[in-house]
């Protein structure tokens, strides 16, 4: 959802007649995103700003920034959690923007360099940012499109209702003609972005009656979205983060399997395998609820790829709470699973629980998941081994130049030789050849 924000902050800031550079030291204006659903997130954000402001000054490290920056500033949820506050951490801040006013950066950034300082906008919980859709010029076959902006769902543990406000659903005619303007310049693949994405339309009416975009046939609005969106000539995939379990219902699952260019790779946290705990945390599912709907993504693609996230540590968790999250991550098979290590956040209802799981004691449990997690990956790719994969070519391997990578439908890394010419955003098939636990190796069919 950040790099979304920043991309069109980016073209914001292009449009009115800034000029990008590749390199750091040589920006007159830095603007850091930041993120503070962790302390560290949070910590991070700040102290790179505070570096910033120090070479502005003249004091530390001038090779930061050259000693051309002239106006640094801070936007998203940090600074919506802090506030007026922001300036204590930060006196030599220029501006701090929360997470629905990036819209007014290119007007404030002029404010900046006519002189004005220690400027902040808050946005209110309801606010609708200007600028959702706005992308940059350059070639790309990927994008991001939000979809969902805030959420409801009040976890005991996430600050994020406080900091990004009230679900508010972007009308499905604004969707439709995003993408089909994406895909006019060339690209494959979205990502519909949303904290809750499967709650897309509850809150508010994304569809009405004289919408040219509206197919149709449906109940739920996102089934309905991934619909319209899946006839946009042009257009190859359709990726969506994040979900909850609630949302995956019967009607989601025929998408799935009615449209092809949606693909079969949905993430999916979790975040613990105990009825009790889920209760505390407020997630309103169970245990047996969540393996049921991993079940219905399965029974029509057993190759369905499940990703999750999961947190150890939670105030109150037992062993046997622990346990039983190990043993439903075993259940369920996950393809991946990112673990975290409970840490509170101000203002949540956890907050007010005694952080009772030894930090050590957490470090054991995270680690155990993660060994498990290994055997896992490598479990489900390898019956894959020996499968032709469609692949969307991303460009040469990170680790080794003379490969080349992308992601089959479900999200998997594939490494192979290119072999014959290739550009990023082709569509070619790998037939696997080894299988490892978080990525597939492969040669070109």
């Amino acid at each position: 959802m950040n790099v979304r924000d920043s991309e069109a902050v980016e073209a914001l800031l292009s449009a009115a007649g800034h000029v990008r550079v590749d390199e750091e030291s040589d920006a007159e204006l830095v603007i850091v995103n930041s993120c503070t659903v962790r302390d560290m997130a949070e910590r991070k954000a700040v102290g790179k700003c505070g570096n910033l402001i120090a070479a502005k000054e003249g004091r530390g490290r001038q090779s930061e920034t050259g000693g051309r920056v002239k106006v640094v500033g801070l936007m998203g949820c940090a600074v919506k959690r802090m506030g007026t506050d922001v300036f204590k951490a930060l006196p030599g801040l220029d501006f701090a923007v929360g997470p629905r006013r990036f819209g007014t950066i290119p007007r404030l950034v002029e404010r900046c360099l006519a002189g004005e300082t220690r400027i902040l906008e808050l946005p209110d919980d309801d606010e609708v940012p200007a600028g959702m859709d706005a992308h940059g010029g350059g070639a790309s076959f990927q994008s991001y499109v939000t979809i969902l902006l805030g959420c409801d769902n009040r976890c005991s543990y996430c600050i994020v209702p406080d900091v990004r406000g009230h679900e508010y659903s972007r009308p499905a005619k604004e969707v439709v003609a995003e993408v089909r303007a994406l895909a006019a310049r060339g690209v494959k693949e979205v990502c519909l972005l949303g904290q809750s994405v499967l709650r897309y339309g509850v809150r508010n009416k994304a569809w009405t009656a004289d919408d040219p975009a509206s197919p149709g046939g449906y109940v739920e609005a996102f089934p309905r979205l991934l619909e319209a969106l899946s006839a946009i000539d042009g257009l190859e995939r359709i990726r969506f983060t994040s979900a909850h379990p609630k949302g995956c219902t019967d009607e989601l699952v025929r998408a799935y399997a009615e449209f092809p260019k949606v693909c079969r790779h949905l993430h999916l946290p979790v975040q613990s395998g105990s009825d009790r705990i889920l209760a505390a945390m407020g997630r309103r599912y169970t245990r047996a609820e969540y393996l049921s709907a991993i079940a219905r993504l399965r029974a029509f693609d057993p190759e369905f790829a499940v990703t999750t996230d999961v947190i150890v540590g939670y105030p109150g968790e037992t062993d046997d709470d622990f346990e039983a999250t190990r043993s439903l991550m075993d259940e369920a098979g996950f393809d991946n699973a990112f673990v975290f290590k409970y840490s509170p956040r101000p203002g949540t209802r956890s907050a007010a629980l005694p952080d009772d799981v030894p930090t050590a004691e957490k470090e054991r449990r995270d680690q155990i998941l993660l060994a498990g997690q290994q055997q896992r990956g490598l479990m489900r790719n390898n019956r894959l081994a020996g499968t032709v994969r469609e692949v969307l070519v991303e460009g040469p391997s990170l680790r080794n130049a003379a490969r080349w990578s992308g992601r089959d439908g479900g999200n998997r890394i594939v490494v192979f030789e290119p072999e014959r010419p290739l550009t990023p955003g082709d569509l070619v098939k790998v037939r696997i050849a080894e299988a490892h636990p978080q990525i597939l190796v492969g040669a070109l069919v």
